[in-house]
């Protein structure tokens, strides 16, 4: 066998991400650690799935044809050189003759590998549910009751389950195209893992510090107009004084003279952390006596959940990117393969770092969250940077935390970090990434129980959208468990925990998940156009399931004697297509062809299609105020109009105020017969 090669590789520094100079080596991680799905032999045994959208089947053909490129992967590169490295000048008969037997004792070799492999994987996972902890007894216990069974089952391609491969097709249920890079890449999976954890370590690292030095000075003088319009186009900019900078924190997160952008940051040093997070960035006063309007209380009030209906608004795309959010970061050939922002990232190499970071300097800007106020709403939900919760502060609007993504993926789609195969809680390593999930909750959990936070982060998620038709529940669930008691024991007491329903039949809830915290809410997400079977809706139909559907489906699950208890839509949009750029991935066509009847006047069809967009918006956002409320996505596109409420206000095709809407289920619904498929602007 030969020998392995000695890595050249200088050793890993084992400082805390945010404390290496740019360019030092992360700690280094062995091959073993992080796995190669691939030595794994297939499991011929297939569970039970459900669908999670509805997607054509795969045909016979692509089944063969997938079967055979695995059986591929599969081939052991050993068995190849055992076969035809031979020096000897008979080489070909007698190592062809003996190739049967050989492939058979790899075959054996393979299979105890794989054992091995296998017995570890069971400690890990055994290690990571001794570690489950009892919930904090402060909290009261939701009690569980005798419910009846709901009825009302309108998500979309919620339905049997179905035995099918977990990477065939995506978020949207669109088959993914192969990718001829993907096996090296799978061999890199440590450097995806290490990449998440560096975004942690970037992001949530500003926070507050005891001296109010150059506050108001330079950029940080907190002006609007400093801050760009709000449109992406923002400058970032650094004029902090550099000056008090110990040496031997030069080139470190905490060397001022290295962030591209300290609007609004105070720039004067510190080497503290909290929870592991360097506390360097904000200031040590804050205000929480505003409030979004007039029709909700200030921050430093309650807010009474389950009486006050949230209308909030989802900031995607911004600290995860999202290609159909922002396709001009993804504007390459089909050969480059750049699909997420794992693949972005490889792309861009060593100009990464600073496209990146002017991507979250400018994307969104303080203006943003002003126009969001004048919107009329009255929550953000978004990821991690700390800066911008200030600026909701300032607007008197809470904050839904929410972790998006998490190591090794929780769903394999492109706003979990990275497409491919989930490699949380299953997976080679998802034992492992599950119990890093929980080791970064611990941190946040941490960082956020900071007295400045307590008014203004007031819901706290779990995991953003775990795909449980590939996840068992109960892991899922036992996961989720040992998440809410890290949290509170880390002293995250106030918030409200949203968990995914995981695409799941929200009457699937019903008793799962009881007696753990008194502050949980069951997540869902409702859209209308994944679904092939809801494609041939006519317009006044979807009105009609938005309106009536919603209402009782949402309405059974929110009443613990019909459903699971409290639950709120943290995601919908207005989109009656599935047509925006690169929302079924990069390169992905659509589930929708409509035709548009150009027999009719022009204007009049656009008009009558802006009143049914604004209809079928307002009619969504009855239903959901019926429970606990909802969150948009998203605020912001670059051009994707039905997903962006900022361009939906421009457009006109959006309530002036998210709390002024002008229709009501149950209002007169005209047929809109003028329009034919959808009649887009």
């Amino acid at each position: 066998m030969p020998k392995e090669r000695r890595s050249s590789r200088p050793p890993g520094d084992s400082r805390p991400a945010f404390a290496r100079p740019p360019g030092a080596p992360s700690p280094d991680y062995d091959d073993d650690q992080y796995g190669d799905p691939r030595t794994a032999p297939r499991n011929s045994q297939h569970r039970d799935r459900r669908k999670a959208k509805e997607s054509p089947a795969a045909s016979p053909a692509d089944r063969d044809r997938r079967r055979r490129h695995h059986s591929r992967q599969a081939s052991s590169p050993t068995k190849d050189r055992a076969k035809y490295s031979s020096g000897a000048s008979a080489n070909s008969g007698s190592h062809l003759l003996s190739a049967d037997a050989l492939s058979k004792l790899n075959a054996h070799n393979q299979g105890a590998r794989y054992d091995e492999k296998r017995d570890k994987d069971k400690r890990q996972r055994k290690e990571y549910k001794n570690i489950k902890t009892a919930p904090d007894p402060v909290h009261r216990k939701r009690k569980r009751k005798n419910r009846d069974v709901s009825g009302a089952v309108l998500e979309e391609g919620r339905g049997k389950r179905h035995n099918r491969r977990r990477e065939s097709y995506n978020e949207k249920g669109a088959h993914r195209r192969d990718d001829p890079d993907s096996r090296k890449r799978r061999k890199r999976i440590y450097i995806f893992i290490g990449i998440a954890l560096l975004l942690l370590a970037i992001l949530i690292p500003v926070a507050v510090v005891v001296s109010n030095k150059n506050k108001g000075g330079g950029s940080g003088s907190g002006n609007a107009s400093n801050a760009g319009s709000g449109s992406g186009n923002a400058s970032p900019s650094n004029t902090c004084d550099k000056s008090d900078t110990p040496a031997d924190a030069k080139g470190t997160y905490t060397d001022i003279s290295t962030w591209m952008d300290t609007t609004d940051f105070n720039c004067t040093f510190t080497d503290e952390t909290v929870g592991n997070l360097s506390v360097m960035g904000l200031y040590s006063e804050w205000d929480d006596s505003a409030k979004a309007n007039d029709n909700v209380p200030a921050l430093k009030d309650d807010w009474e959940y389950g009486k006050m209906p949230i209308r909030g608004v989802n900031i995607g795309g911004w600290l995860v990117i999202e290609p159909f959010i922002t396709p001009s970061l993804f504007n390459y050939p089909a050969s480059a393969n750049v699909v997420d922002e794992y693949t972005l990232t490889n792309k861009l190499g060593s100009r990464a770092a600073n496209t990146i970071e002017s991507h979250y300097a400018s994307f969104i800007s303080k203006d943003d969250f002003q126009n969001i106020r004048a919107a009329g709403f009255d929550h953000i939900s978004w990821r991690y940077l700390l800066r911008a919760i200030e600026w909701c502060r300032e607007n008197g609007l809470r904050v839904n935390l929410d972790l998006h993504s998490v190591p090794g993926s929780q769903n394999g789609w492109t706003h979990s970090g990275r497409l491919g195969s989930i490699n949380w809680i299953s997976g080679p390593q998802g034992s492992l990434n599950a119990q890093r999930s929980l080791e970064i909750h611990e941190q946040l959990a941490t960082f956020f129980s900071q007295p400045r936070y307590s008014n203004i982060i007031t819901i706290y998620g779990l995991v953003n959208e775990p795909k449980m038709i590939d996840l068992p529940m109960a892991s899922v669930v036992d996961w989720n468990t040992q998440a809410v008691s890290v949290i509170r024991k880390a002293g995250l007491t106030r918030p409200y925990l949203p968990f995914g329903d995981g695409f799941l039949k929200l009457s699937d809830w019903q008793g799962e998940f009881q007696n753990v915290d008194d502050k949980l809410v069951l997540d869902t997400h409702q859209y209308q156009i994944f679904n092939t079977g809801q494609l041939p809706l006519n317009h006044s139909a979807r009105i009609a399931l938005s309106c009536s559907g919603y209402t009782g489906l949402l309405v059974a699950s929110n009443n613990p004697q019909s459903g699971w208890g409290p639950t709120m839509d943290g995601e919908w949009s207005q989109a009656d297509t599935d047509c925006a750029p690169f929302l079924n991935n990069v390169g992905v066509g659509s589930r929708w062809t409509g035709t548009l009847n150009f027999g009719s006047n022009e204007d009049d069809i656009k008009q009558n299609y802006k009143q049914f967009l604004q209809m079928y918006a307002e009619a969504q956002m009855d239903s959901f105020e019926k429970v606990w409320g909802w969150f948009y996505w998203t605020w912001k596109t670059e051009n994707a109009v039905q997903w962006s409420w900022m361009l939906g206000l421009q457009a006109g095709i959006l309530p002036e105020k998210a709390y002024a809407s002008k229709f009501k289920c149950g209002d007169d619904v005209p047929d809109f017969s003028g329009l034919s498929g959808s009649a887009r602007r």
